[in-house]
């Protein structure tokens, strides 16, 4: 019996081992360690982590916090009950479901459609107002901004789901035999792979969480501070290269939590939000959400400062160069499934890369994370929508462009 219980034990410790060895995420913290101990680029490194986490992180987590504790509680099922019984509403809620910060209200939409809840009109609405995670972004750094975006998109959201139930009301086949046989395909594979995974996942949302409860109120105050320009170093007693190095370690601990999360090499894994075991915490939630966030962000200021010190190319300027081209790569940018490339594009517009033409295109494409469910349980429904979006992104997007900024 023992012997069996010590096999047992090695081949989970196998497991593990060889899903961190495909974890493409800890490839972000690696090359951060790597960049901190070359001396050329170490000074830039510490005062990226350093500006991401004061400046961004410790921002997203207070406006996570809030959001998740008004609207965790919120049923889905009652949602999509309400638009079954409320047709009328339905794609003028949908809407709105999109417009709110993140990811959830477009997957609750896309999943009512799957079951013959919702009309494609809803989905087109839905997928058109989303915004994803990089709301949270621009809501923290420039509320106005976000507002603006939260709002065009609802509206334009809900003309073109009108549009679309008008003209093509899409309806595919019953997708219910194949929810049917891909939960029971995995209630056959739970395996010992994934009770590992799930082992150590569940794991690291616990320490994510304890670790954002004990940072996330002194974080905030520091960052407040730093905002409006208070030496806060000199409150401390400490100096101000110090105190850079205490953001950049708590930068590096949050994305290195981030990493370890991940259970998979795929392109899902490291572009999309981490699910949290049922039922759902804000303080898990808004955790796992934030390092999220925080990942994607030091990726566009290390790409920023890394091409300036290696290669004397000043991004901001070569997209600004682009004149219209770079709304239209915006909108391209958009199509691509998952939250994480459209954080990369807001940070740009955060840093005066792009125009805000550019972040209206790309909140417009962009569908956030609710493509996957869609692509899994509906493919053609899910091009369709994609392409149906894409007209709404480039009308708006270029016609601010060419009214405002020309």
């Amino acid at each position: 019996m023992s012997s069996l219980t010590s096999t047992e034990k090695v081949s989970k410790f196998s497991i593990r081992q060889k899903t961190l060895m495909l974890n493409k995420r800890l490839f972000l913290p690696a090359f951060v360690v790597v960049l901190l101990v070359y001396s050329f680029t170490q000074e830039a490194t510490i005062a990226v982590l350093s500006d991401a986490y004061f400046q961004v992180a410790a921002f997203v987590y207070a406006s996570l916090s809030i959001y998740y504790i008004a609207t965790l509680k919120v049923s889905a099922e009652a949602i999509g009950d309400f638009m079954r019984k409320h047709p009328f509403y339905e794609v003028g809620l949908a809407s709105f479901l999109g417009a709110l910060p993140g990811c959830g209200g477009a997957i609750i939409v896309v999943t009512q459609y799957t079951r013959g809840v919702t009309s494609f009109g809803a989905v087109v609405a839905v997928l058109t107002s989303t915004m994803g995670d990089a709301a949270f972004l621009l809501l923290a750094q420039a509320p106005l901004d976000g507002l603006t975006v939260m709002g065009v998109g609802m509206v334009v959201g809900t003309l073109t789901g009108v549009i679309v139930n008008r003209f093509h009301n899409y309806q595919p086949p019953s997708s219910t035999n194949a929810l049917a046989s891909t939960g029971g395909n995995e209630g056959h594979n739970t395996d010992d792979s994934e009770q590992a995974q799930s082992t150590a996942s569940s794991s690291i949302d616990k320490l994510s969480t304890y670790f954002w409860l004990i940072v996330a109120l002194p974080s905030l105050a520091i960052a407040l501070a730093l905002s409006f320009q208070s030496p806060v170093h000199e409150y401390l007693g400490i100096t101000e290269p110090t105190l850079q190095l205490m953001g950049a370690v708590l930068c590096l601990s949050a994305i290195t939590l981030w990493s370890l999360n991940g259970g998979s090499d795929g392109y899902a894994s490291l572009t999309k939000e981490d699910a949290i075991t049922p039922p759902p915490r804000w303080q898990s939630k808004a955790a796992l959400d934030t390092q999220f966030v925080l990942a994607w962000v030091v990726v566009a200021f290390l790409l920023f400062e890394l091409s300036i010190l290696w290669f004397g190319l000043d991004i901001g300027a070569t997209l600004t160069s682009m004149g219209a081209s770079v709304v239209g790569l915006a909108i391209l940018v958009g199509f691509l499934p998952g939250c994480g490339p459209q954080i990369l594009i807001t940070s740009l517009y955060l840093n005066g890369a792009v125009p805000f033409s550019a972040q209206l295109g790309n909140a417009i494409s962009n569908d956030g994370d609710a493509l996957f469910p869609a692509i899994a349980l509906s493919p053609k429904a899910a091009i369709l929508a994609t392409v149906y979006s894409a007209f709404p992104a480039i009308a708006v997007g270029y016609g601010y462009y060419f009214l405002f900024e020309r």
